[in-house]
């Protein structure tokens, strides 16, 4: 697959649902070779722009490329887009063997046996059991292995790590990386999960009231982002006022009682402690936050600025 063509490209994206604007605009490329996360709220727009990309929905304006294809032109990639839903979507009544046998049968790109992806995902006790017989974990695992069976160009992933154990979360996670560094599989994952995003990812993206509010690479991303420091004080007005006279600290109010959210580039966490001592403000709860993406979705998505 060429690197100068992005695996997906996304622009304008427009989707309403009667006087509901869903996406105003969304605007996204995923470089091939690349794992990008998407991440947003709960109706933020995140399953209406993956099944737009699918073309399991109409959109109202905007483009989308996939592999240089349109949505509706997808049934021509044979196998080069796969996709795993929140929800797994095998045929009940056939084994997990029987399913990865017949994507297999189904696809004209090159092909992982499957006893190789059972083997991968902890699937091998299982082989003979129907998939309706599985737990909702182990049916995640088979839904991946299905997708996985072609060997695919981009994998697009819905709440990849939804049902799993931890043990099934490194799987999945080693078998990520693995495609992506072997093959050069790109990967589109949405999960409210955000650790594991972070971990994963060399991209990321924030959906948030229908526009992607942020997006870039992961590093970039996350060097934007100052450590926290989180306080709970019985005198919080007067905490926020001694320590918003040093330049370069800014104080937000949290969502408990006496609870205060301190950003700062010039204290940690013990100087800032020491500077509400010295003002005879007491301190009974301190710890730091470091960055990271869910700080930096936690502070764009409530409307903040650190």
């Amino acid at each position: 697959m060429s690197t100068q063509t992005p695996a997906l490209l996304i622009s304008g994206l427009q989707k309403t649902y009667g006087n509901l604007d869903v996406l105003k605009g969304v605007n996204l490329t995923l470089t091939s070779g690349s794992i990008q996360g998407l991440v947003g709220l709960n109706g933020s727009g995140k399953t209406t722009t993956l099944d737009c990309i699918l073309g399991l929905q109409r959109f109202d304006q905007g483009e989308v490329s996939v592999l240089g294809l349109v949505p509706t032109d997808l049934c021509s990639a044979q196998g080069k887009v796969t996709a795993v839903f929140d929800s797994p979507s095998l045929n009940p009544n056939l084994t997990v063997r029987q399913c990865l046998q017949h994507a297999s049968l189904l696809s004209k790109q090159s092909r992982r046996h499957p006893k190789d992806l059972e083997k991968l995902l902890g699937l091998c006790q299982f082989s003979n059991f129907p998939i309706k017989t599985l737990s909702l974990g182990n049916k995640r695992r088979a839904s991946i292995a299905h997708a996985l069976i072609s060997e695919p160009d981009l994998v697009i992933m819905d709440e990849p790590f939804n049902g799993l154990d931890a043990g099934g979360v490194d799987e999945v996670l080693l078998l990520i990386k693995t495609l992506n560094q072997e093959r050069g599989t790109s990967f589109l994952l949405s999960s409210h999960q955000l650790p594991y995003l972070e971990d994963i990812c060399s991209h990321l993206a924030i959906l948030h009231e229908g526009k992607i509010i942020r997006s870039g690479e992961k590093s970039a991303l996350l060097r934007s982002e100052t450590n926290k420091v989180r306080l709970r004080t019985n005198d919080p007005v007067g905490a926020a006022s001694a320590l918003q006279t040093i330049s370069g600290i800014s104080c937000q109010p949290g969502t408990m009682d006496e609870e205060i959210w301190v950003s700062s580039d010039v204290m940690n966490a013990a100087a800032i402690n020491s500077h509400l001592a010295e003002h005879r403000i007491p301190v009974y709860e301190l710890a730091t936050e470091r960055a990271s993406l869910g700080s930096l979705f936690r502070r764009l998505t409530q409307g903040s600025d650190s």
